[in-house]
């Protein structure tokens, strides 16, 4: 039985200890960063590996692949896209072209993805930078306009559906506010209700129909002064399953970040309590790991049933696509863009 959460690893090959470890420990799914990556062969095998240790070839196999400075896979093995913003140049002028760029992007992404054994790709950021926001998000986000986030956003998510790789929408209820970096420190958000319902929580909503999402490391003093969103049951409960309806599969960000405190099991202990179906591990130091696990209990009743659904969402074959002429059509579109 697999349990409720998603591991990284050291290298770029896994060691004897990690496939003894993961063999007993049953994550649901895993996540590469650029130490796991080499060449695209050398992917391939890591991603083989990684199903074979838990005997489930549909196992989910994640990656931050965004576009601009957040990118696991580069050149020279692998093309580069630009961040999210940069389509919003297209989208204010032609909303219905930028879609359709955003949508191509994407796909183009998915074939990249596929063809290395990853299926789940961390995109699209649905936050919506505020002003005086932190420039973690800064150019991750589409635009700050939430109507262009979420038309944008969907149109990146059907990209990946349409090449058989799962979208996560992050960072749920939104990190745009926060004025520091969740990596380094718990940022605390003090806008109103009424002005987070209105633009931070916007695209979250328009898109709750997505199969995965992932919780933002974020304090906002009117929902929970207490506790993150990743930690607060009253927002997973309240907003984010209630008011934003997000029936998905909900997995927390990255437990190791410096945002929270505390043990690994207790991290742990009070994301699942709160109501994360999953949490998510990256690091892949194997001592933290062992404290995750030791923690993690195993998918259960809605949340297995969540991880079952979001899986179901794979496509068995990608939808026909050709994959050179998309290539030229979007090198000639943003070629374009950045020329004018």
């Amino acid at each position: 039985m697999s349990h409720a959460c998603i591991l990284g690893c050291s290298g770029t090959r896994l060691t004897r200890h990690e496939k003894e470890f993961f063999k007993a420990a049953q994550p649901w799914g895993f996540i590469l960063f650029k130490r796991n990556i080499e060449t695209p062969d050398q992917v391939r095998r890591l991603t083989d590996e990684l199903r074979e240790t838990l005997q489930r070839p549909d196992a989910p196999i994640l990656i931050d692949q965004e576009g601009g400075r957040v990118a696991r896979l580069q050149p020279r093995h692998w093309r580069r896209y630009p961040a999210g913003r940069a389509y919003a140049e297209i989208a204010h002028n032609d909303p219905l072209a930028a879609r359709e760029l955003v949508r191509l992007g994407a796909r183009l992404m998915a074939h990249d993805l596929s063809s290395i054994g990853i299926n789940v790709d961390c995109v699209p950021v649905l936050d919506v930078p505020a002003p005086d926001g932190h420039e973690i998000i800064g150019d991750r986000a589409y635009s700050t306009n939430p109507d262009q986030v979420a038309q944008l956003g969907r149109a990146a998510a059907e990209g990946l559906i349409a090449g058989g790789v799962l979208p996560v929408i992050k960072h749920i209820p939104g990190h745009g506010r926060a004025k520091s970096d969740s990596h380094e420190e718990l940022p605390v958000v003090d806008a109103t209700l009424e002005e987070l319902d209105a633009r931070d929580f916007a695209p979250f909503r328009s898109l709750s129909d997505m199969p995965m999402a992932m919780t933002a490391h974020v304090v906002y003093i009117a929902l929970d002064w207490r506790r993150p969103a990743t930690l607060s049951k009253r927002v997973i409960t309240q907003t984010i399953r209630h008011s934003l309806g997000f029936e998905g599969l909900l997995m927390s960000d990255d437990l190791s970040m410096k945002a929270l405190k505390g043990s690994f099991e207790a991290r742990t202990r009070a994301a699942l309590a709160a109501g994360c179906d999953v949490v998510l591990h990256c690091n892949g130091d194997m001592q933290e790991m062992k404290s995750v696990v030791t923690a993690c209990r195993p998918l259960f009743g809605k949340a297995k049933k969540r991880a079952e659904a979001a899986l179901n969402r794979l496509a068995i074959r990608p939808e026909p696509f050709d994959v050179a002429e998309g290539r030229s059509r979007f090198d000639s579109a943003f070629s374009r863009v950045l020329a004018g």
